[in-house]
This record gives structure tokens, sequence and C-alpha cells, in this order.
């Protein structure tokens, strides 16, 4: 199985002319009747030896992380060694050289980005903890603020070498942590901050991740990987703390009038999905969207069955919606400005 990377990868090698990758494209794309820039490609496995490499890596970053946490270099017992995460990044960087710079697998990278940029967080916290061990909730905050720059900037370090998708949505990511992390420290002590600031964070993301896809409406390169991550890291910042603020799971039910505008809200979502040709902001929102519609069906009377109706519900429209995905987002592009549509993804392959 191939994926846009491989073909672009082709076409920039000369192993395939433009047009030849192109025509390949039409031709997979009328196989499944829908359109190439529709399917949202990422390339997640590219053999089952992905998954065997996998399951190696995981086992080996485990067992070093559980030796590094020995080596304590006079970090209290009740503490996180630092040397356990940095173990850990620096064998997943020394993988990553053969496994993601030489074998190109798509999985192992992905475990490797995160095994490197998390172990190297890892450590700064760790160390940060170890320095000052009795630190208040402001020096925490700084702490937390400390190894996610520390991450993030490994993340800019590990991009430069590797240059893996998942990279550029991590490094935002970190770098959303520096900012929270700082701010917490200079507001402590407050329950709404937090999902404020996650909200302000996932939005930042989506626009970065829109600047990326309006790089490459055709998805044909890298960059539509690099997109396709940030809005997966985006949504559930933004679903996540949208309805925890507006109270959504703060009890075992909830109102049909907040039930509604949970609905209301996932709707909306919908529309911006279609419109940018991204399902992540779906997906991240799902399990509220089911609570809220089996809330209503619930204080309608159907008590015994209101799980079963809110499943089917939803499972059948969600069908439905990916059955008919192009026509729907053709409705709803058709209906925007054109200086909005000159900017989305493509509804059928680049124009010539």
């Amino acid at each position: 199985m191939y994926s846009e990377s491989d073909l672009q990868d082709a076409v920039t090698a000369g192993a395939l002319t433009p047009q030849a990758a192109q025509a390949l494209r039409d031709h997979v794309a009328q196989l499944q009747a829908t359109s190439v820039v529709d399917e949202e490609h990422f390339r997640l496995l590219t053999g089952f030896n992905d998954i065997f490499v996998a399951i190696a890596s995981v086992i080996l970053l485990l067992a070093l992380g559980w030796l590094g946490n020995s080596l304590r270099f006079g970090a209290p017992e009740h503490h996180p060694a630092f040397m356990s995460g940095l173990l850990v990044a620096v064998a997943s960087w020394g993988l990553a050289e053969y496994f993601t710079l030489q074998r190109r697998m798509a999985l192992p990278s992905i475990l490797l980005l995160c095994g490197f940029v998390g172990g190297i967080a890892f450590a700064a916290g760790a160390l940060g903890a170890q320095l000052v061990p009795d630190a208040g909730d402001r020096e925490a905050a700084l702490i937390l603020s400390a190894a996610a720059a520390v991450g993030a900037a490994g993340a800019g370090l590990h991009w430069r070498r590797f240059m893996v998708p998942i990279t550029v949505a991590a490094g935002a990511a970190a770098a959303a942590g520096v900012v929270a992390g700082l701010v917490l420290a200079a507001f402590p002590n407050n329950d709404i901050l937090p999902f404020l600031m996650l909200l302000a964070s996932g939005i930042a993301i989506f626009i970065l991740a829109m600047r990326w896809d309006m790089s490459d409406r055709a998805r044909l390169t890298r960059r539509s990987d690099v997109a396709f991550w940030l809005h997966l890291a985006a949504a559930p910042m933004i679903a996540h703390s949208l309805f925890h603020l507006l109270g959504v799971l703060d009890g075992d039910e909830i109102g049909a009038g907040r039930a509604l505008l949970v609905i209301a809200l996932y709707i909306a979502f919908g529309l911006v999905a279609l419109a940018i040709d991204r399902r992540a902001l779906l997906v991240s929102s799902l399990a509220y969207v089911l609570f809220a519609l089996y809330a209503l069906f619930k204080q309608a009377g159907a008590v015994e069955l209101s799980w079963a109706l809110t499943s089917l519900v939803i499972g059948s429209a969600l069908l439905l919606l990916s059955a008919l995905w192009h026509q729907a987002r053709a409705l709803i592009v058709h209906g925007l400005p054109p200086a909005l549509t000159d900017r989305l993804p493509y509804l059928d392959r680049a124009p010539a």
C-alpha cells in the first residue's frame, strides 16, 4: 500500500511523472467513488513489520525507562529520576536514525518521536522537581512550563533531522504547555483558567493547521500530513475545554436546553468539518453529543431504550454523512464566499 507521501517522493525522485502519479490517484478515486482530497490520507502503516518494530521499540523503551529510574543521582525515592526520560529520549533518537531516516517506517517513527519529545520533557520536569523538592503550585507550574519548553525545542530538532509529520503537532502542543504553565504560575488556584487556556491553545493550533492545509489544497504532499496531525491535536483541546466550560459533564444528567445546545454545537462542528474537509472535530466531540442525545431520550420517557436509540441515531447519521461526505461538502463550500473557498481544499483534484 502506497501513501500520498510515497507517490510524491517517487515524483521527486523521477520514478514517476507528475501526470502518471495524478492518473493513479484519479483511478483509485474513481474505483472508490470518492474524491482523492476527501479521503484525508495519512500514513500509519507501511506493512505488518511496522507493528512488529513498534512493539519491540515500546518494550525496549519501557525497559530503559525502568532501568533509568534506578539511576537516581540524589533524587528522593518518591520523585521520578530524570535519567529515566533521558535514556528513553537517547534511545528513541538512535532508533529513529535507522527506522525513520533509512527505513521510513510510519508507525515506529511516530512512536519514536513521542518517545524522544516525551523523554526529554520528562527528564527536564524530573530534574526540576529534584532541584525544587518542596515546590508549591506556582513553582510546579513553572517547572511544567520549562519541561514543555524543552519538549518544544526537542520537537524542533527532531523535525529538522527526520521531518516526521506528527512532529509539528507535538511541538505545537508543547509550546501551548509553555504558555499554559506561565499563565498558571501567574494566576494560581483558578479553576476556570486551565480550560480557557486549553481552548485558546486549541484554536491557535487549529489556525496553524489551516495554514498548513492552505499550502497544499490538493493534499498531495507531506504538508497535508502535518496539517492532519495538527487538526488531531487541536480538536480535543477545543471540544473538551468548550464542553467542560458549558458544564456538560458536571453531573449525571443535563437539562434539555443544555443538551440541545450541545447538539447545536456538534452540528456547527460538522459544518466546519465539511468546509475544511477534516473529521477530527466530529470525532473529538462525539462523546458529548452522545451524552446529550441520551439525556433528551431519557427525559422524553424512553428510559430503558435511551442508549440504544442514541447509538442508533448517531451511528446512522455518521454513516450517512460518511457515504455522502463529498456531496454534503459541495453544498457547504458552494454556499461560502469565493474569498474563503479559494483557501479551502479542492472539492476534486487540483486544476491543471
